[in-house]
């Protein structure tokens, strides 16, 4: 029997071995999850085992005795994995912070069967998940802090700005962040109350974290969307300043609605979405404004008034012209220059550009039934170079560089 104690001992010690600091984020989590079960179910046994060797008043003190290594072993990795976590966040890598949140999961949902098996052994024995568990808690919401903060304070650099006013990488990376959190929900928000001062905090509900949880969320989008808003400042085109935010915030929305991001954040936000939904349809007008330039030229607007028949003077056919000719250099400027931006979003393209499509077609057919016919210029076809459809032909190929 005791052979059989010593070989169970055995096999509790070399099951939990402490790995070097620098290396814990390339331990697989399972495997401490896996050895903290492990733990439980081999105390388990050994005290089992132990009630029918030892006598009674001696039984506490030797199970006390026989797990120390193999408990301070799985302490030290936990304690181990704490301070990696800690040194990401000096790092900024805040996905490798979620690390802890599985463990940190996994010891509070073992925490009861712990305290059992635990029953009897000195304070100091008992109180040694708890500390590890409140150190997880405390790194896990300062990494969530952080990772806020840094959504605010991300630098506005031009090099780091895409060229064709797409998704910037903080966006995607704060929403994939903010995914990640989803499968943590309650580990999440149980770490931002366990940070909480207020009489409240101290024997929060899971509503009241999952309020609290809402609340942060809302926070890093609220900080993503003000940094977006300086970032877009770096563009000298106000229009592709506007495709650039209209692309994030359609990000932002898509992504909350196609998760369980959307329910979180109305929990504390209950007009999100639509605030997400004006905000884009914002960067549609703002665009929409570049091809004013454009239409200008050929709206109604300071345009000579003449009689059919009526031969018309120098300058009004000089006039007619500069319309039209206007009109042509700024299409192609503006098609060249705006098939090079990017708009990934399928629907969110055909929409702007059929809407974009519409208003310059007509724009250009009324104009063109007015004025195509009237002799205003020996070369008409310097003039009229385009036809109504094929005007709408090139503005089918913006923000497409293969078209």
């Amino acid at each position: 029997m005791f052979i059989y104690q010593l070989k169970e001992t055995s096999i509790l010690r070399s099951f939990i071995t402490p790995v070097g600091r620098d290396d814990m984020l390339d331990i697989e989590i399972d495997a401490y999850i896996h050895c903290v079960s492990a733990f439980i179910k081999l105390a388990q046994s050994e005290y089992q085992l132990l009630t029918e060797i030892i006598p009674e008043h001696h039984q506490k003190k030797t199970f006390d005795s026989l797990i120390q290594e193999s408990l301070d072993n799985l302490m030290i990795e936990g304690d181990n994995i704490v301070s990696a976590a800690r040194k990401a966040i000096m790092r900024h890598d805040y996905s490798a912070v979620l690390t802890i949140f599985p463990i940190l999961r996994h010891l509070k949902q073992t925490k009861p069967e712990f305290d059992q098996v635990l029953q009897g052994t000195a304070a100091s024995t008992k109180n040694k998940l708890p500390s590890l568990i409140t150190s997880m808690e405390t790194t896990g919401a300062k990494a969530l802090e952080h990772f806020a903060d840094n959504i605010k304070n991300n630098p506005d650099k031009e090099y780091n700005m895409p060229k064709d006013g797409t998704v910037h990488e903080l966006t995607s990376n704060a929403i994939l962040f903010l995914q990640q959190l989803l499968d943590f929900q309650e580990t999440a928000g149980a770490m931002l109350a366990s940070q909480e001062t207020s009489s409240s905090a101290s024997s929060y509900s899971s509503e009241f974290s999952r309020r609290l949880l809402s609340t942060y969320i809302c926070k890093v989008l609220g900080n993503l969307q003000l940094n977006l808003l300086s970032k877009s400042k770096v563009y000298e085109d106000p229009a592709l300043s506007a495709i650039f935010l209209l692309n994030n915030y359609n990000y932002i929305l898509k992504s909350l609605e196609k998760s369980e991001l959307i329910q979180l954040v109305a929990v504390t936000q209950k007009t999100a979405e639509r605030s997400y939904r004006e905000l884009i349809q914002q960067q549609i007008l703002t665009y929409q404004c570049s091809w004013l330039k454009v239409t200008d030229y050929i709206s109604d607007k300071n345009l000579p008034v003449f009689q059919p028949g009526v031969k018309l003077k120098d300058k009004e056919r000089q006039v007619i012209k500069e319309r039209f000719k206007g009109f042509n250099d700024g299409l192609e400027e503006l098609c060249k220059i705006q098939k090079a931006w990017a708009i990934p979003d399928t629907e969110q393209r055909d929409n702007i550009r059929h809407a974009q499509k519409t208003i310059v077609e007509e724009t250009y057919a009324t104009f063109l039934n007015r004025y195509g016919s009237v002799p205003f210029t020996k070369n008409p076809e310097k003039y009229i170079k385009y036809r109504v459809e094929q005007v709408g032909e090139m503005i089918e190929k913006l923000f497409d560089t293969s078209a």
